[in-house]
């Protein structure tokens, strides 16, 4: 039935259904209702919104529940199976991460996110102009292929990289010497998770999670016989950049009083 085959390409495809809703512009009630089977005979237009988000430009005859009228240049795979060469086609309006071959969708930052992440370039971009430092900073979206090989492509919240050798026009091929994340709830899980492990291996030195809700923030130095060594500290706290040898040292107290809050 229709809402058994749209419910079986989402879960295939990982995607919530906020993220269908995004991808797609249908709202997210209105798929619900579909997903439910409440709704028997959706729209037209809604339909092929929805086929466009699911099937990447294939035309699925949902009459018949399985012909395929052309190739679509995306979402044909299943996940694990997904390269590089996959991600670069799809939208540029749709923000995603590729690891292990899988695609991960991500919802768009909030306001405290993009202020969080700017105060930190600033900080660390105005360190390495005052040393002249060789390390450049950039802030996501940027590519970053990092185990070099043809299944990640991953996009930090903010990337430094000093290796000049690793920098190409599209990203960065390889590991970045620092990476920070900032959390959302649609990546809380896989920034405390899945990329922990994939920066430690593919060589990144230095990793901070940068948690607004919990105000903390984990960091992480991946070199030395104790790595990985691992510091928690709050959001009153002077931290110290590792890479750098503490000599930066990044204020969070200040960084939290600029910040935008939330009336309580």
């Amino acid at each position: 039935m229709l809402y058994e085959e749209l419910n079986r390409r989402k879960k295939e495809l990982g995607l919530t259904t906020e993220q269908l809703s995004q991808l797609s512009g249908v709202p997210a009630g209105t798929i619900n209702k579909i997903l439910s089977g409440e709704t028997r005979s959706p729209r037209y237009d809604t339909m092929q919104a929805l086929e466009k988000a699911l099937y990447g430009g294939e035309e699925k005859d949902f009459s018949r529940m399985g012909a395929v009228r052309e190739a679509a240049p995306y979402f044909v795979k299943r996940q694990g199976q997904y390269t590089v060469e996959d991600y670069r086609k799809l939208p540029e309006d749709v923000r995603a991460e590729l690891i292990d071959g899988q695609l991960v969708f991500m919802d768009a930052p909030g306001f405290t996110h993009q202020e969080l992440l700017t105060e930190l370039l600033f900080e660390l971009k105005l360190f390495i102009r005052k040393h002249d430092g060789p390390c450049r900073v950039l802030p996501s979206p940027l590519d970053v292929q990092l185990d070099g090989d043809g299944y990640t492509m991953v996009q930090p919240d903010i990337t430094l990289i000093c290796k000049e050798e690793r920098i190409t026009e599209k990203g960065v091929f390889g590991a970045p010497d620092f990476c920070i994340e900032i959390i959302s709830e649609s990546t809380r899980k896989k920034d405390y998770g899945i990329k922990v492990q994939k920066y430690m291996n593919a060589g990144v030195r230095e990793y901070w999670i940068v948690d607004a809700q919990r105000r903390a923030v984990i960091t992480y130095w991946f070199e030395g016989e104790l790595a990985p060594y691992i510091s928690v500290y709050t959001f009153r706290d002077r931290i110290p950049v590792q890479i750098y040898g503490g000599s930066l040292e990044i204020d969070f107290g200040e960084i939290s009083d600029r910040i935008w809050k939330t009336e309580t």
